[in-house]
């Protein structure tokens, strides 16, 4: 658990139950809030100030991927489940959480298997348990679908809704300008959040003030909303023209921000000892870590995240334990939203410590 879960409760009226365009008229889903930290100073703005507070020569690295509409009903015999679909497997297994209707439109943990365990999906689609995907952790299992996944999520899925939201949304509210599609249909369970307030106009006026974007691709499953789990190994993909940007953005001085922690995950596990970014792809298991530290990005665009969440410690990685509870402190003084729909966090490293501290490792 990261320190924060140890102080810090979130009100419940500070839970994004809408996206930002449907709160009120003439609204549109860059209207949120963004509060920056720059060391533990922390001061506030609306999300279109982004680009004044950037820079030329800063890169922006995107997660292009795509939000599927991961969550189907289903049945155990007479008892209605829900399964919500997180990873795919190079072998075509598929991992799932089983979750139970809760009467009110969301869902409640219910645990997978056992082993054999037969979910009949629509149109008489078996799904069968084999093994946990983590032997501490029943929460998710590996499964074997008589159906192509991503045709069935197409035709009878939805996006993942948790009970902090006040209804369904369209899968296009779980999309992000960055979104491209893949080949092989996969995507993210839950969307990529971050980049969510971004529109085409603001993307616009960011490359004409000279800031670049480096596309990542990081197919993240579903978080555990009850045991706050630590990330399990997610698809990913930084191609070379994405490296060669980095490394010559830190090269001419240029700061890399990350829009959300999946690209922190992704840019960093492409990262070697030396800092320097290449080509890479596959599975990464990396959780970044105070301890770990980070070696390439220097702030992160992010939502708010409940405080027990272990991604948590990856903000501390980027700007320290003392910025990110100032920062949280403040978000929820200054009535701060919330979650996917809600407001962005801008966190970048105090340049003048920073620099004290590398003088002082030089001498």
């Amino acid at each position: 658990m990261s320190v924060l879960g140890a102080w810090l409760r979130v009100p419940e009226d500070l839970h994004a139950r809408v996206p930002a365009e449907q709160r009120g008229p003439g609204r549109g889903r860059d209207a949120v809030r963004l509060l920056l930290s720059r060391g533990t100073e922390v001061s506030h703005h609306a999300f279109g100030e982004l680009p004044s507070l950037l820079r030329a020569g800063d890169l922006l690295v995107v997660n292009t991927s795509r939000t599927l509409p991961a969550a189907v009903d289903g049945r155990i015999g007479h008892t209605r489940v829900v399964v919500h679909f997180s990873t795919r497997d190079a072998d075509g297994r598929w991992a799932v959480e089983l979750r139970e209707p809760d009467g009110e439109g969301t869902t409640r943990a219910r645990g997978g298997g056992p082993a054999g365990l037969t979910v009949r999906l629509p149109g008489h689609v078996p799904l069968v348990c084999e093994e946990p995907l983590a032997a501490q952790s029943g929460r998710l299992w590996w499964v074997r679908v008589g159906a192509d996944v991503p045709a069935l999520l197409r035709r009878h899925g939805r996006p993942i809704r948790y009970r902090y939201t006040d209804r369904d949304q369209p899968l296009d509210a779980h999309q992000t300008v960055f979104a491209l599609p893949s080949a092989d249909g996969s995507g993210s369970a839950e969307m990529p959040s971050a980049g969510r307030p971004f529109t085409a106009a603001m993307v616009a006026e960011l490359v004409s003030r000279g800031v670049q974007f480096a596309p990542v691709t990081l197919h993240t499953g579903v978080a555990s909303q009850e045991a706050h789990e630590p990330p399990y190994p997610e698809p990913f993909e930084v191609p070379e023209t994405s490296a060669r940007l980095i490394n010559a953005a830190r090269a001419g001085g240029g700061r890399v921000i990350a829009v959300g922690t999946t690209a922190v995950r992704a840019v960093e596990s492409a990262a070697g000892a030396d800092g320097v970014v290449r080509a890479a792809g596959g599975r990464t298991e990396l959780v970044v870590t105070p301890e770990r530290g980070v070696r390439v990005v220097d702030g992160l665009l992010t939502g708010l995240h409940e405080p027990e969440a272990s991604h948590l410690l990856m903000l501390e990685a980027v700007a320290g334990r003392a910025a990110i509870e100032r920062g949280y402190a403040e978000a929820v003084r200054r009535l701060y939203l919330w979650h996917e729909f809600g407001d962005v966090h801008l966190i970048l490293r105090d340049e003048n410590a920073h620099q004290e501290h590398c003088n002082g490792n030089s001498r």
